[in-house]
């Protein structure tokens, strides 16, 4: 959810899905039919018509950690203010980031790659191309399409699925895009019911409700529409009437980043964004011409604080200064990374939050990368940051309630960092979550540190992610740069 956003009632609270920092809500009926859909699946294997591998996945994990010991040292881990990057370091290069050791993909990271195809496989509506933002429920956000699209171009290039099914699956969704009804016929709406394209609100799969849309999840749209246009030249015109079916100019207002909530009835009009995804989302619609350079801009908010000896970049306009929240996450640093090469950030602010995850694993012996998504149970999304609202390690939702039991470390945050850096570390992290977290309909969302046992959610975002991480690995470029832009 954007920062602004007003959440749902609790009574509609029962499901997360997110869209980027979009947050939707799914109804009880909804989640129960989850519940008993993982109840059938609580036994997981590796079993793909694509791999023809059938075993159980046998857990792989760490050392057992004190949780009290592991809180006490969290939080003595945080120094203010912390120590800053000098001005020279905080520019970011013309030259885009290439990863070191990327090239041909292992059998072990293909199959990797096809067990995270294999949730759009389940999960793709062929009626609309819309793809469910949690495993089996017909809701969808523009943050989570997008993921889709970056899915399906990832398939294509991985040879994980024909040219002929790229294009029929293409051809759908661009088609949707076009034509969907809108927010008061503007900008598409927060959420959709991705069976029957009704606008809705967060949990109400079948009455039609505009709610406003997200600047942040359109920005991450605008970027994909761009890749699929310069790559394939096919499908640019398709993906430019999307862009004109849009009434984008209400997507920026004096270089700052805007989206709208209805709130009892009315319309608020809330600038979104804060250092990390408001710089990435910006960076889309700069591919389109809008004026994002105030959204853009990464030193002017900024400051530092010391998490286990790393000075950590955040932005300073937190909850008490400006009602939203500050988090610090892993994924819009790995989006940036593979997806532009550090164009919209900073290189050297994606190296600080990497090594303090890991200055954290050598003080605690907890794996670590954290970044916001899905659970697979109350409260079914969390916020998992790094530092957020002058407070380190904490997991928190949108309206800050704490459940540090249910930290996790991430799927996608592990795999993403490691194609980008490649260090014994995130070797580690990669390793982990290869061997814990598969099963026959995606990748699971991640392990939670305390309770040792896998988050079974299962996600477009992040199966998406874990292949356009991989596509990235493969193709040994930036993918906005692979795909000519």
């Amino acid at each position: 959810m954007t920062s602004d956003f007003e959440p749902p009632s609790k009574k509609l609270s029962i499901l997360a899905s997110v869209g980027g920092i979009v947050t939707a809500a799914i109804a009880i009926t909804a989640f129960n039919s989850w519940s008993e859909y993982l109840n059938r699946t609580r036994t997981a294997s590796v079993n793909t018509p694509e791999t023809s591998i059938t075993q159980p996945i046998s857990l792989v994990k760490e050392p057992e950690v004190d949780p009290e010991e592991v809180a006490r040292l969290d939080a003595e881990s945080l120094v203010l203010p912390g120590d800053p990057i000098s001005p020279n370091q905080v520019i970011i290069s013309f030259i885009p980031y290439v990863a070191p050791n990327v090239g041909q993909l292992t059998p072990e990271e293909m199959a990797i790659a096809r067990q995270a195809w294999s949730y759009f496989q389940r999960n793709w509506n062929d009626e609309t191309g819309l793809v469910n933002s949690v495993d089996g429920f017909t809701s969808v956000t523009m943050w989570d399409q997008a993921a889709a699209i970056a899915a399906l171009v990832s398939a294509k290039e991985l040879d994980i699925v024909s040219e002929s099914e790229f294009d029929q699956k293409m051809g759908v969704m661009l088609q949707t895009l076009a034509t969907m009804p809108l927010y008061k016929e503007e900008l598409p709406n927060k959420v959709y019911n991705s069976k029957t394209l009704l606008p809705i609100n967060y949990g109400q799969l079948d009455k039609r409700e505009e709610i406003g849309w997200s600047a942040i999840d359109l920005g991450r749209m605008a970027l994909w529409l761009k890749i699929v246009g310069s790559k394939y030249p096919q499908w640019r015109s398709q993906t430019e009437e999307v862009w004109n079916h849009w009434q984008v100019k209400r997507l920026t207002r004096r270089g700052e980043m805007y989206g709208t909530s209805v709130v009892k009835g009315r319309e608020q009009y809330n600038q979104e964004g804060r250092l990390g995804y408001g710089n990435y989302a910006a960076y889309g619609l700069k591919l389109w011409g809008l004026n994002v350079n105030e959204a853009l801009e990464y030193q002017a908010n900024t400051a530092y604080a010391n998490l286990y000896g790393e000075g950590i970049p955040y932005d300073k306009r937190d909850y008490e200064k400006s009602g939203a929240n500050n988090y610090v996450l892993s994924q819009p640093y790995i989006l940036d990374g593979i997806e532009t090469g550090f164009q919209s950030l900073p290189k050297v602010f994606a190296d600080r939050i990497l090594a303090a995850q890991e200055a954290r694993y050598r003080a605690t012996g907890q794996l670590t990368a954290v970044t916001e998504d899905n659970l697979d149970r109350p409260p079914y999304f969390v916020y998992n940051s790094l530092f957020v609202n002058g407070q380190p390690w904490v997991a928190i939702t949108d309206t800050r309630e704490k459940h540090q039991n249910l930290r996790f470390v991430s799927t996608k945050a592990a795999l993403g960092w490691h194609v980008l850096y490649n260090t014994e570390y995130t070797s580690k992290l990669a390793k982990f979550v290869q061997t814990n977290l598969q099963s026959d309909n995606g990748l699971y969302n991640g392990y939670y540190e305390f309770l040792r046992q896998p988050n079974k959610s299962l996600t477009a975002n992040n199966n998406g992610v874990i292949l356009s991480s991989l596509l990235y690995k493969q193709v040994g470029k930036p993918l906005t740069i692979w795909a000519g832009l």
